[in-house]
């Protein structure tokens, strides 16, 4: 089930401004490439590349990147940022990818393969890998926790009204969590190497207003933005009020620890 998502101006805005890159898990990847074929890395694909926050941390470990995505607004936004010489963009679907046959020694998606369709993508994804080419996808859940203090639990008893007041908006086939899909797709990949690690905690430290402004950039915050832009606001304001007043603080730049907990997993084609 594909899905086009993240289409308007001001929301690809604020993913970019907002959204993580996640550095360590550039490591993982490059480490389990490493051990089973070393100093091949020549082309990097990231699918659903977003406004490429991801795909830039890809730059030092290939000769080329490209990042692939079906949205033009968040490909504007990846274009308009400061990238380095070897990674550009294209706009396409996740299952059909501009690639010659074994072009490519790596294929990953960085919280974006649960709105793809899976079993067409696993196909492309193969297509388009060399033998011995690695398919690295992970994703975090939406239960952010918040570390301050003596009163992160406080906090994070704030965080999940949050979650709460947003799960209703949340895509039915998501479910409460995308782990289990990715998991299937572990499950499902035919490659016989492979790794699952289902959390990686991965720590932040960041203004309390840009944990507010990625939360508003989930697709949930996004519909229900779409339905109720005023009761969006209120919500956000209630959170960010509730946060501020238990932390005993009056500034939204108020620094806090973010605790994201990522999932992810590697295969290797045969």
């Amino acid at each position: 089930m594909p899905v086009q998502l993240f289409e308007g101006k001001d929301h690809a805005a604020a993913y970019l401004q907002y959204r993580v890159a996640p550095h360590e898990l550039i490591s993982r990847i490059i480490g389990f490439m490493e051990k089973r074929t070393p100093n091949q890395r020549k082309l990097a694909v990231d699918v659903g590349c977003g406004s490429g926050q991801g795909t830039v941390l890809l730059a030092p470990y290939f000769t080329k990147v490209v990042g692939t995505d079906i949205s033009q607004a968040q490909l504007e936004m990846a274009h308009a940022n400061s990238n380095p010489p070897n990674v550009s963009y294209r706009q396409c679907p996740a299952e059909e990818l501009p690639f010659s046959p074994g072009e490519a020694d790596l294929v990953t998606a960085m919280t974006a393969a649960h709105w793809f369709d899976h079993e067409k993508f696993l196909v492309e994804a193969d297509r388009v890998l060399r033998p011995g080419g690695c398919l690295a996808l992970l994703s975090y859940t939406m239960d952010m926790e918040l570390e301050y203090g003596d009163i992160s639990d406080t906090l994070n008893e704030i965080c999940k009204e949050f979650y709460a007041a947003l799960l209703p908006f949340r895509d039915p086939y998501l479910g409460p969590s995308s782990r289990k899909i990715y998991l299937k797709m572990s499950e499902t990949c035919p490659y016989t190497e492979k790794e699952w690690n289902e959390c990686l905690r991965v720590k932040r430290t960041l203004p309390l207003s840009s944990y507010v402004g990625m939360v508003e950039t989930f697709s949930s915050y996004e519909k229900l933005r779409k339905k109720d832009p005023k009761e969006a606001e209120r919500l956000s304001d209630y959170i960010r009020n509730k946060l501020l007043s238990a932390m005993k603080v009056s500034s939204p730049e108020t620094e806090v620890t973010m605790v994201m907990k990522y999932f992810y997993m590697w295969a290797q084609k045969p």
